[in-house]
Protein backbone atom coordinates (compact mmCIF):
# COMPACT_ATOMS: atom_id res chain seq x y z
CA UNK A 1 0.00 0.00 0.00
CA UNK A 2 1.59 3.40 -0.64
CA UNK A 3 0.72 6.65 0.28
CA UNK A 4 2.27 10.00 0.31
CA UNK A 5 2.40 10.62 4.07
CA UNK A 6 2.58 7.84 6.44
CA UNK A 7 1.36 8.27 10.42
CA UNK A 8 2.63 5.42 12.83
CA UNK A 9 0.65 5.92 15.82
CA UNK A 10 -2.86 7.58 16.37
CA UNK A 11 -2.32 9.23 19.42
CA UNK A 12 -2.98 12.88 19.88
CA UNK A 13 -0.10 13.89 18.12
CA UNK A 14 -0.32 11.50 15.40
CA UNK A 15 -4.06 12.55 14.84
CA UNK A 16 -3.39 16.49 14.83
CA UNK A 17 -0.06 15.80 12.15
CA UNK A 18 -2.62 14.39 10.17
CA UNK A 19 -5.42 16.92 10.55
CA UNK A 20 -2.41 19.73 9.73
CA UNK A 21 -1.29 17.89 6.80
CA UNK A 22 -5.18 17.57 5.13
CA UNK A 23 -5.43 21.31 6.19
CA UNK A 24 -2.12 21.96 4.28
CA UNK A 25 -2.18 19.53 1.54
CA UNK A 26 -5.82 18.56 1.26
CA UNK A 27 -5.06 16.47 -2.12
CA UNK A 28 -2.49 13.93 -0.08
CA UNK A 29 -3.16 10.34 0.46
CA UNK A 30 -2.53 10.54 4.28
CA UNK A 31 -2.98 6.92 6.18
CA UNK A 32 -2.37 6.66 9.74
CA UNK A 33 -1.04 2.68 11.16
CA UNK A 34 -2.38 2.02 15.16
CA UNK A 35 -1.43 -1.37 16.38
CA UNK A 36 -4.51 -1.27 18.79
CA UNK A 37 -7.94 -1.96 17.97
CA UNK A 38 -9.10 2.03 18.12
CA UNK A 39 -6.86 5.37 18.64
CA UNK A 40 -5.59 6.74 21.70
CA UNK A 41 -5.59 3.62 23.73
CA UNK A 42 -2.33 4.36 25.31
CA UNK A 43 -0.93 7.55 26.82
CA UNK A 44 -3.51 10.32 25.02
CA UNK A 45 -6.47 8.52 25.67
CA UNK A 46 -5.63 8.24 29.54
CA UNK A 47 -4.20 11.77 29.83
CA UNK A 48 -5.78 13.85 32.50
CA UNK A 49 -6.91 15.94 29.81
CA UNK A 50 -6.12 19.26 31.89
CA UNK A 51 -5.42 22.01 29.32
CA UNK A 52 -2.21 23.71 30.96
CA UNK A 53 -1.97 27.35 30.81
CA UNK A 54 1.89 27.12 30.21
CA UNK A 55 3.35 29.03 33.34
CA UNK A 56 5.78 26.16 34.57
CA UNK A 57 7.95 26.12 31.19
CA UNK A 58 11.02 28.38 30.37
CA UNK A 59 10.68 30.89 27.92
CA UNK A 60 13.18 29.03 25.35
CA UNK A 61 11.74 26.31 25.50
CA UNK A 62 9.13 24.66 22.98
CA UNK A 63 6.87 23.53 25.69
CA UNK A 64 6.61 27.38 26.69
CA UNK A 65 6.08 28.07 22.57
CA UNK A 66 3.75 25.85 22.40
CA UNK A 67 1.45 25.34 25.49
CA UNK A 68 -0.30 28.76 25.96
CA UNK A 69 -1.24 28.49 22.31
CA UNK A 70 -1.96 24.91 22.30
CA UNK A 71 -4.58 25.58 25.70
CA UNK A 72 -6.28 28.18 23.83
CA UNK A 73 -6.26 26.32 20.60
CA UNK A 74 -7.64 22.79 22.21
CA UNK A 75 -10.74 24.94 23.91
CA UNK A 76 -11.76 26.32 20.94
CA UNK A 77 -11.20 23.49 19.05
CA UNK A 78 -13.93 21.59 21.70
CA UNK A 79 -16.36 24.19 21.74
CA UNK A 80 -16.46 24.93 18.04
CA UNK A 81 -17.22 21.01 18.08
CA UNK A 82 -19.74 20.86 21.17
CA UNK A 83 -17.26 19.11 23.23
CA UNK A 84 -16.90 19.26 26.54
CA UNK A 85 -14.75 21.88 28.22
CA UNK A 86 -14.74 22.69 32.29
CA UNK A 87 -13.12 25.82 32.96
CA UNK A 88 -12.17 25.13 36.65
CA UNK A 89 -9.00 26.80 36.37
CA UNK A 90 -6.13 26.15 39.11
CA UNK A 91 -4.51 27.45 42.04
CA UNK A 92 -0.50 26.86 43.12
CA UNK A 93 -0.29 26.49 46.65
CA UNK A 94 2.98 26.69 48.91
CA UNK A 95 3.28 24.88 52.19
CA UNK A 96 6.34 27.23 53.19
CA UNK A 97 8.30 29.96 52.63
CA UNK A 98 11.11 28.32 50.30
CA UNK A 99 8.10 27.12 48.32
CA UNK A 100 6.50 30.62 48.16
CA UNK A 101 9.98 31.55 46.47
CA UNK A 102 9.05 28.98 43.53
CA UNK A 103 5.75 30.48 43.38
CA UNK A 104 7.61 33.56 42.35
CA UNK A 105 9.82 31.40 39.77
CA UNK A 106 6.37 30.10 38.26
CA UNK A 107 5.18 33.13 38.22
CA UNK A 108 8.24 34.71 36.60
CA UNK A 109 8.23 32.19 33.58
CA UNK A 110 3.94 32.64 33.03
CA UNK A 111 4.90 36.52 32.77
CA UNK A 112 7.89 35.81 30.21
CA UNK A 113 5.62 33.15 28.73
CA UNK A 114 2.72 35.69 28.02
CA UNK A 115 0.17 33.84 30.31
CA UNK A 116 -2.37 35.03 32.56
CA UNK A 117 -1.54 34.57 36.06
CA UNK A 118 -1.75 36.53 39.24
CA UNK A 119 0.07 35.96 42.51
CA UNK A 120 -2.89 36.35 44.88
CA UNK A 121 -2.50 35.85 48.68
CA UNK A 122 -4.53 33.47 51.50
CA UNK A 123 -7.79 35.72 51.59
CA UNK A 124 -7.76 35.92 47.98
CA UNK A 125 -7.47 32.14 47.66
CA UNK A 126 -10.08 31.16 50.06
CA UNK A 127 -12.28 32.88 47.36
CA UNK A 128 -11.58 31.28 44.48
CA UNK A 129 -11.32 27.75 46.68
CA UNK A 130 -12.59 27.57 49.75
CA UNK A 131 -10.69 24.05 50.36
CA UNK A 132 -7.37 25.18 49.65
CA UNK A 133 -4.55 25.63 52.01
CA UNK A 134 -1.46 27.84 51.17
CA UNK A 135 1.10 29.57 53.02
CA UNK A 136 1.10 33.21 52.22
CA UNK A 137 0.42 33.19 48.47
CA UNK A 138 -0.83 31.11 45.62
CA UNK A 139 -1.04 31.41 42.00
CA UNK A 140 -3.55 31.67 39.89
CA UNK A 141 -4.17 30.48 36.70
CA UNK A 142 -7.54 31.63 35.64
CA UNK A 143 -7.36 29.69 32.02
CA UNK A 144 -6.78 26.57 32.91
CA UNK A 145 -9.12 24.48 31.76
CA UNK A 146 -10.27 20.26 31.74
CA UNK A 147 -11.43 18.55 28.86
CA UNK A 148 -12.44 14.59 27.96
CA UNK A 149 -8.90 13.12 26.31
CA UNK A 150 -10.80 10.27 24.55
CA UNK A 151 -13.92 12.36 23.24
CA UNK A 152 -11.20 14.88 21.72
CA UNK A 153 -9.55 12.18 20.34
CA UNK A 154 -12.22 10.38 18.88
CA UNK A 155 -13.80 13.37 17.25
CA UNK A 156 -10.30 14.22 15.47
CA UNK A 157 -10.61 10.38 14.57
CA UNK A 158 -13.94 10.58 12.61
CA UNK A 159 -12.86 14.08 11.40
CA UNK A 160 -9.88 12.82 9.68
CA UNK A 161 -11.87 9.94 8.19
CA UNK A 162 -14.35 11.66 6.48
CA UNK A 163 -11.67 13.63 5.39
CA UNK A 164 -10.06 10.88 3.89
CA UNK A 165 -7.56 9.84 5.91
CA UNK A 166 -7.05 6.13 6.57
CA UNK A 167 -7.04 4.77 9.75
CA UNK A 168 -5.73 1.11 9.97
CA UNK A 169 -5.65 -0.31 13.60
CA UNK A 170 -4.64 -3.33 14.70
CA UNK A 171 -1.60 -2.67 11.79
CA UNK A 172 1.27 -2.95 14.27
CA UNK A 173 4.88 -1.70 12.85
CA UNK A 174 7.29 -4.45 12.67
CA UNK A 175 10.04 -3.22 10.85
CA UNK A 176 11.75 -1.09 8.04
CA UNK A 177 12.46 -3.06 4.98
CA UNK A 178 13.82 -0.64 2.59
CA UNK A 179 13.83 2.54 1.93
CA UNK A 180 10.45 4.45 3.08
CA UNK A 181 9.09 0.78 2.75
CA UNK A 182 8.18 -0.80 6.33
CA UNK A 183 6.11 -3.91 7.43
CA UNK A 184 3.34 -3.12 9.68
CA UNK A 185 0.48 -6.02 10.81
CA UNK A 186 1.91 -8.60 7.81
CA UNK A 187 1.49 -5.89 4.93
CA UNK A 188 3.96 -3.56 3.10
CA UNK A 189 3.51 0.19 3.46
CA UNK A 190 5.40 2.57 1.38
CA UNK A 191 4.77 6.46 1.63
CA UNK A 192 6.81 9.53 0.43
CA UNK A 193 7.21 10.57 3.86
CA UNK A 194 6.49 8.36 7.25
CA UNK A 195 5.91 10.12 10.17
CA UNK A 196 6.55 8.57 13.62
CA UNK A 197 4.38 9.45 16.76
CA UNK A 198 4.38 6.00 18.62
CA UNK A 199 5.14 7.32 21.96
CA UNK A 200 6.34 4.28 24.28
CA UNK A 201 8.07 2.69 20.82
CA UNK A 202 9.27 6.18 19.00
CA UNK A 203 12.22 5.37 19.61
CA UNK A 204 13.11 2.01 18.74
CA UNK A 205 11.30 2.81 15.26
CA UNK A 206 13.71 5.85 15.02
CA UNK A 207 16.57 3.84 15.19
CA UNK A 208 15.65 1.56 12.28
CA UNK A 209 15.88 4.69 10.04
CA UNK A 210 19.41 6.29 11.61
CA UNK A 211 17.98 8.17 14.37
CA UNK A 212 17.45 8.43 17.93
CA UNK A 213 21.23 7.54 18.98
CA UNK A 214 21.87 9.47 22.12
CA UNK A 215 18.34 8.61 23.37
CA UNK A 216 16.06 5.85 24.99
CA UNK A 217 12.75 6.01 26.78
CA UNK A 218 12.28 5.04 30.21
CA UNK A 219 8.66 4.62 31.43
CA UNK A 220 7.15 6.03 34.08
CA UNK A 221 3.37 4.77 35.50
CA UNK A 222 0.83 7.39 36.66
CA UNK A 223 -2.06 6.56 38.27
CA UNK A 224 -4.94 8.29 40.02
CA UNK A 225 -7.12 7.71 43.16
CA UNK A 226 -10.83 8.72 42.36
CA UNK A 227 -12.97 10.02 44.94
CA UNK A 228 -16.46 8.46 44.62
CA UNK A 229 -18.18 10.54 47.30
CA UNK A 230 -21.87 12.32 47.13
CA UNK A 231 -19.74 15.63 48.31
CA UNK A 232 -16.92 16.72 45.74
CA UNK A 233 -13.79 18.77 48.32
CA UNK A 234 -12.84 20.83 45.68
CA UNK A 235 -14.08 22.52 42.59
CA UNK A 236 -10.47 23.81 41.48
CA UNK A 237 -7.25 22.21 40.30
CA UNK A 238 -4.81 22.16 43.08
CA UNK A 239 -1.32 21.74 42.44
CA UNK A 240 2.03 21.82 44.62
CA UNK A 241 5.20 23.69 43.95
CA UNK A 242 6.96 21.47 42.05
CA UNK A 243 10.59 20.27 41.70
CA UNK A 244 11.65 22.05 38.69
CA UNK A 245 14.79 19.92 37.96
CA UNK A 246 12.18 16.76 36.91
CA UNK A 247 9.76 17.01 34.51
CA UNK A 248 6.63 15.75 37.06
CA UNK A 249 4.77 18.48 38.61
CA UNK A 250 3.74 16.37 41.93
CA UNK A 251 0.51 14.83 43.38
CA UNK A 252 -2.00 17.48 42.82
CA UNK A 253 -6.22 17.55 42.98
CA UNK A 254 -7.64 17.24 39.42
CA UNK A 255 -10.84 18.36 38.66
CA UNK A 256 -12.18 16.04 35.69
CA UNK A 257 -14.32 17.58 32.61
CA UNK A 258 -17.44 16.06 34.35
CA UNK A 259 -16.47 17.74 37.85
CA UNK A 260 -15.07 15.04 39.70
CA UNK A 261 -12.18 15.00 41.24
CA UNK A 262 -8.95 12.67 41.41
CA UNK A 263 -5.86 12.67 43.44
CA UNK A 264 -2.18 11.72 41.65
CA UNK A 265 -0.59 10.89 39.97
CA UNK A 266 2.48 8.57 40.10
CA UNK A 267 5.44 8.96 38.40
CA UNK A 268 6.69 5.26 39.17
CA UNK A 269 9.37 3.56 37.26
CA UNK A 270 7.96 0.97 35.45
CA UNK A 271 9.48 -1.92 34.25
CA UNK A 272 8.53 -2.72 30.56
CA UNK A 273 7.22 -0.06 28.07
CA UNK A 274 3.36 -1.08 28.79
CA UNK A 275 3.80 -2.42 32.37
CA UNK A 276 0.16 -1.25 33.32
CA UNK A 277 -0.82 -4.32 35.72
CA UNK A 278 0.09 -7.22 36.66
CA UNK A 279 2.17 -9.31 34.14
CA UNK A 280 0.12 -7.77 31.40
CA UNK A 281 1.71 -7.09 27.81
CA UNK A 282 4.92 -8.67 29.87
CA UNK A 283 8.49 -8.27 27.69
CA UNK A 284 11.66 -10.06 29.39
CA UNK A 285 13.77 -8.00 26.24
CA UNK A 286 12.18 -4.42 27.37
CA UNK A 287 12.83 -5.68 31.00
CA UNK A 288 15.94 -6.47 30.62
CA UNK A 289 16.72 -3.31 28.20
CA UNK A 290 14.90 -0.50 31.02
CA UNK A 291 16.19 -2.52 34.18
CA UNK A 292 19.71 -1.79 33.40
CA UNK A 293 19.03 1.83 32.52
CA UNK A 294 17.49 1.94 36.08
CA UNK A 295 19.88 0.28 37.70
CA UNK A 296 22.70 2.92 36.14
CA UNK A 297 20.15 5.87 37.36
CA UNK A 298 20.26 4.27 40.40
CA UNK A 299 23.71 3.36 40.81
CA UNK A 300 24.90 7.05 40.18
CA UNK A 301 21.75 8.70 41.45
CA UNK A 302 21.24 10.62 38.11
CA UNK A 303 18.77 13.54 39.03
CA UNK A 304 18.17 12.23 42.13
CA UNK A 305 16.39 8.96 41.07
CA UNK A 306 17.38 6.36 43.99
CA UNK A 307 15.04 9.21 46.39
CA UNK A 308 12.26 9.81 43.17
CA UNK A 309 11.99 6.07 42.88
CA UNK A 310 11.67 4.85 46.55
CA UNK A 311 9.09 8.22 47.03
CA UNK A 312 6.81 6.84 43.94
CA UNK A 313 6.87 3.43 45.39
CA UNK A 314 5.26 4.66 48.11
CA UNK A 315 2.36 6.19 46.32
CA UNK A 316 1.42 2.85 45.59
CA UNK A 317 -0.47 2.70 49.69
CA UNK A 318 -3.97 4.72 49.15
CA UNK A 319 -3.13 6.25 52.61
CA UNK A 320 -0.30 7.68 52.11
CA UNK A 321 -0.95 9.38 48.58
CA UNK A 322 -3.72 10.89 49.92
CA UNK A 323 -1.71 12.18 53.03
CA UNK A 324 0.91 13.74 50.79
CA UNK A 325 -2.88 15.47 48.72
CA UNK A 326 -3.86 16.10 52.40
CA UNK A 327 -1.19 19.12 52.76
CA UNK A 328 -2.54 21.16 49.48
CA UNK A 329 -6.03 21.39 51.37
CA UNK A 330 -7.87 21.94 54.89
CA UNK A 331 -10.34 19.26 54.50
CA UNK A 332 -10.49 15.94 52.95
CA UNK A 333 -12.46 12.90 53.56
CA UNK A 334 -9.93 10.34 52.86
CA UNK A 335 -12.66 7.14 52.70
CA UNK A 336 -14.46 9.62 49.63
CA UNK A 337 -11.01 8.47 47.63
CA UNK A 338 -11.26 4.88 47.27
CA UNK A 339 -10.90 4.25 43.22
CA UNK A 340 -7.52 3.83 41.19
CA UNK A 341 -7.99 4.87 37.89
CA UNK A 342 -6.78 2.83 34.92
CA UNK A 343 -2.65 3.47 34.93
CA UNK A 344 -1.12 5.33 31.96
CA UNK A 345 2.63 5.13 30.88
CA UNK A 346 4.54 7.88 30.40
CA UNK A 347 7.34 7.56 27.17
CA UNK A 348 9.71 9.49 29.09
CA UNK A 349 12.92 9.96 26.85
CA UNK A 350 16.55 9.56 28.72
CA UNK A 351 19.25 11.35 27.27
CA UNK A 352 22.05 8.36 27.73
CA UNK A 353 25.53 10.25 27.69
CA UNK A 354 24.33 13.36 30.53
CA UNK A 355 21.49 10.63 31.89
CA UNK A 356 19.12 13.52 32.42
CA UNK A 357 15.72 13.24 31.77
CA UNK A 358 14.52 15.36 28.46
CA UNK A 359 12.17 17.71 29.65
CA UNK A 360 10.86 19.79 26.36
CA UNK A 361 9.79 18.10 22.73
CA UNK A 362 12.60 16.18 20.61
CA UNK A 363 11.85 15.88 17.25
CA UNK A 364 14.47 14.32 14.83
CA UNK A 365 14.19 13.46 11.38
CA UNK A 366 14.92 14.12 7.40
CA UNK A 367 12.88 14.87 4.01
CA UNK A 368 11.70 11.37 4.22
CA UNK A 369 11.04 10.23 7.69
CA UNK A 370 10.24 12.64 10.90
CA UNK A 371 10.73 10.95 14.16
CA UNK A 372 8.56 12.72 17.49
CA UNK A 373 10.60 11.53 20.40
CA UNK A 374 9.85 13.29 23.39
CA UNK A 375 6.09 14.81 23.39
CA UNK A 376 5.39 14.04 27.31
CA UNK A 377 2.99 16.46 28.80
CA UNK A 378 1.64 19.15 28.12
CA UNK A 379 2.03 17.81 24.59
CA UNK A 380 -1.99 17.42 24.50
CA UNK A 381 -2.61 20.50 25.39
CA UNK A 382 0.75 21.80 22.98
CA UNK A 383 -0.97 19.49 20.06
CA UNK A 384 -2.48 21.39 17.67
CA UNK A 385 0.36 24.17 17.51
CA UNK A 386 3.34 21.54 17.67
CA UNK A 387 1.51 19.24 14.98
CA UNK A 388 0.96 22.96 12.78
CA UNK A 389 5.72 23.53 13.81
CA UNK A 390 6.27 19.85 12.85
CA UNK A 391 4.73 19.92 9.75
CA UNK A 392 6.00 23.61 8.80
CA UNK A 393 9.69 22.32 10.15
CA UNK A 394 10.31 19.19 8.45
CA UNK A 395 7.85 18.52 5.03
Amino acid sequence: MQSDFLIIGSGIIGLTIARTLKSRHPAASVTILEKEADVALHASGRNSGVLHAGFYYTADSLKARFCRDGSRAMAAYCTENGLKVNPCRKLVVATDALEAEGLKELKRRGDANGVNVELIDEQQTAAIEPNARTWQHALFSPDTATVSPMQVCRHLRDGLRAQGVQIMTQTPYQKRLDGNRILAGGQTFEAGVIINCAGLYADAIARDFGFCEHYTIVPFKGIYLKYTGTNPPLRTNIYPVPNLKNPFLGVHFTITVDGGVKIGPTAIPAFWRENYQGLERFSASEMVDIVRWQAILFARNAFGFRKLAFEEIMKYRKSHLIGLAAKLVKRLEPEGFSKWSTPGIRAQLLHKQTLSLVQDFVVEGDAKSIHVLNAVSPAFTCSIPFSEWVVGEFI
